[in-house]
């Protein structure tokens, strides 16, 4: 059973919209369908929220260090909760999925994405689920920073929100 989700992105209004906030975009969603505000929590440096499943309590989290240090915040709460990394769902921005591509797996390599970097070096495992939300690839390897990092286009933007809705009704 997952008892931890942690939606990656980076905070701040510069980045507020951008691709790179996709996994934000995921956790501010589920935490309105459960009802629940995401709150300011300086032990783990993020907005935190806990919510009260039939299945017992369970933790949205969204880290507020900066996406290459999102580690931090999921291993600092996992830790305190006594949550395993098998408990874990990590939501981010996928260069390798088309917008409105969603796909989940559990494990596996980084594929370069910073934030799960952290993230496995934290937990010292890469053995946590992720939910891996297609925001497209720019084409060239060269200009992915500036793509994760601008403003996906109107239909892009819906598209990936078909897939948070998708995602969420499973």
């Amino acid at each position: 059973m997952i008892r931890l989700f942690a939606g990656l992105g980076n905070p701040g209004a510069e980045y507020e919209g951008t691709r790179h906030n996709a996994g934000f975009w995921w956790l501010q969603a589920f935490a309105a369908k459960l009802g629940v505000r995401l709150v300011p929590e300086r032990a783990y440096q993020a907005l935190v929220a806990r919510a009260n499943l039939p299945v017992g309590p369970v933790w949205l989290l969204e880290p507020m260090t900066y996406m290459n240090r999102s580690g931090v915040s999921v291993a600092g709460l996992a830790r305190f909760f006594k949550i395993e990394p098998q408990q874990i769902l990590v939501v981010h921005d996928e260069l390798d999925l088309q917008p409105g591509e969603a796909k989940l797996k559990q494990g596996g390599s980084a594929a370069g994405h910073n934030g799960l970097k952290d993230i496995q070096t934290m937990l010292g495992t890469s053995d946590f689920w992720r939910l891996r939300l297609g925001i497209g690839h720019p084409g060239v390897r060269d200009e992915v920073v500036d793509y994760v990092l601008r403003k996906p286009s109107p239909a892009q933007r819906d598209a990936i929100h078909q897939a948070i809705e998708r995602s969420l009704a499973a």
